[in-house]
């Protein structure tokens, strides 16, 4: 059996032929010693041909076909112009990973084999490579695999495809880290401030009003009827901002002085920027939600959706998930405890507890309606996953779907059929893009007579509008577009070639 044995380098493709490979593959434990041994291995293997890369892009190119097994058009060249063609039935050739084994035996019918001792031959080859090949070093070996290494990894993390979903994933948990950091600071300026003024919280018991009243009001015994008007627009009720300045009067705190007010009074600024910006974190949240996972967005609501696609690492593993994982997602350690006790008090929800249908449903009903809605959750990330053209048609209907379920199981009103939603959801679905496409042919044509194309800036020299206007039309006629009102076009040119004569 004859083999020869495929190399990928970082400089380029090599070819190397094995001497007499049946006595080898029998004398495996000889062959790993040989392989550290350059003058034994010199024996074994024999270069057939090598093959540099051209430039840096196409090693880089190469380099990623291979790590997902694909046959790149380099390689398939190298191995029809170096392969023997005899055609050999005890012919194989040595490839280090199955996949482009694969690859190759497909598309050019070689016999591929990755077992035996092919793996320690490429070791051997890989620890050698720089003495086997004429006129390479072992230093001009390590520039090319340290360059081609850093471009690699670069290209890995600016094209990453979860890129889009790691915002999700870092949003989500500052929310929540927000939203732990703001109760904890929201109860410690209470503590703090209520030593001056404690009977500020029972008039005002929410965190963030609090914080802010505290910001106005200061020292009590300053707070007088000019603040009044000030502290009703933030509390936005009259008769608490009266009920404040009463109780500011015979107040039971004790006095503070003036370097500990500035102290509460700094940091009640601070929780109040705190929940402002946690505020603009949710509608940033909202927004890339809109983008990437609309459908699960509508369904679920963006931060119950936010936290599934977080739990599970990225959308795309949300999406493989089964309906019975999507369930219990969060609820993991109940589960696995369930199942070391051998109890039948299984979890029935994980995060999808904090959404509002199951909070909605009976007792009895939750752990129908937690399973309901996992299944639709799980069929709404992977309409986002692998849609094309991204759209919260279908989360609409899902979300109607299990609205009727809610009162199916309460009062029990049949729902509509499933197949029947769905065929409403893809018709919709498919009308949804034609609409956007159109708008976006309109906003292009329109950019484009604004900023001025080359054939609207020569006729505008000629000064011929009347042909300028005549091309606009039969643009627009033959996209099957309205045609753009002339008098609006010929102001914007007018107003531009009279700026030109002005310069």
């Amino acid at each position: 059996m004859d083999l020869y044995v495929l190399f990928e380098h970082a400089a380029g493709y090599a070819l190397f032929s094995v001497v007499e490979f049946e006595e080898i593959g029998m004398l495996l434990p000889q062959v790993e010693e040989s392989a550290a041994d350059f003058k034994k291995f010199q024996q074994v293997v024999h270069l057939v041909s090598f093959v540099p890369f051209k430039t840096a892009v196409a090693a880089l190119e190469n380099i990623n076909s291979v790590s997902e097994g694909v046959l790149s058009e380099d390689l398939q060249n190298f191995l029809n112009n170096t392969f023997p063609k005899k055609k050999k039935k005890n012919l194989q050739l040595g490839v280090g990973d199955v996949k482009l084994a694969a690859a190759i035996n497909d598309a050019l019918s070689i016999p591929c084999t990755t077992t035996g001792a092919v793996p320690e031959i490429i070791r051997g080859v890989r620890y050698h490579f720089h003495k086997l090949v004429k006129n390479f070093t072992e230093q001009s070996s390590s520039v090319a695999q340290l360059g081609l290494g850093h471009s690699y990894s670069r290209a890995k993390v600016k094209f990453n495809v979860h890129r889009n979903d790691n915002m999700i994933i870092q949003s989500i948990a500052l929310l929540d880290q927000l939203d732990k950091d703001i109760n904890t600071f929201s109860m410690r300026i209470r503590e703090w401030y209520s030593y001056h003024f404690p009977e500020l919280y029972k008039i005002v018991p929410e965190n963030y009003l609090y914080a802010k009243a505290a910001d106005i009001i200061k020292n009590r015994k300053e707070f007088t009827d000019e603040k009044l008007d000030q502290l009703e627009e933030v509390l936005m009720d009259r008769s608490k901002a009266e009920a404040i300045l009463d109780a500011s009067k015979s107040s039971m705190g004790m006095d503070i002085a003036a370097i500990d007010l500035m102290n509460i009074e700094m940091f009640a600024k601070r929780v109040v920027d705190l929940v402002d910006y946690r505020a603009n974190l949710a509608k940033y949240l909202h927004e890339k939600m809109d983008g990437i996972a609309p459908n699960l967005a509508t369904l679920i609501g963006d931060q119950v959706g936010a936290r599934l696609i977080s739990h599970a690492g990225s959308l795309t593993n949300l999406a493989k998930f089964p309906a019975s994982t999507v369930q219990i997602l969060g609820a993991e350690k109940a589960l696995f405890r369930a199942l070391k006790a051998r109890s039948t008090k299984t979890p029935k929800y994980g995060l999808l507890f904090h959404s509002s249908f199951i909070s909605r449903a009976d007792n009895k009903s939750k752990g129908r309606i937690s399973r309901y809605l996992a299944n639709k959750c799980s069929i709404a990330s992977r309409i986002d996953c692998f849609s094309e053209n991204p759209n919260n048609v279908f989360g609409e209907e899902l979300k109607t779907q299990v609205e009727d379920r809610l009162k199916f199981l309460a009062t029990g009103e049949k729902p509509e059929k499933n197949i029947d939603v769905m065929k409403r959801a893809a018709e919709l679905a498919a009308a949804a893009p034609a609409k956007k496409q159109k708008k976006k042919k309109k906003k292009d044509k329109k950019r484009k007579l604004e900023n001025g194309d080359e054939s609207a800036n020569v006729t505008m020299e000629g000064g011929d509008n009347g042909v300028n206007n005549g091309t606009v039309e039969n643009n627009a006629e033959e996209n099957g577009e309205e045609p753009v009102k002339k008098k609006k076009k010929k102001n914007k040119k007018n107003k531009k070639g009279d700026e030109s004569m002005e310069v």
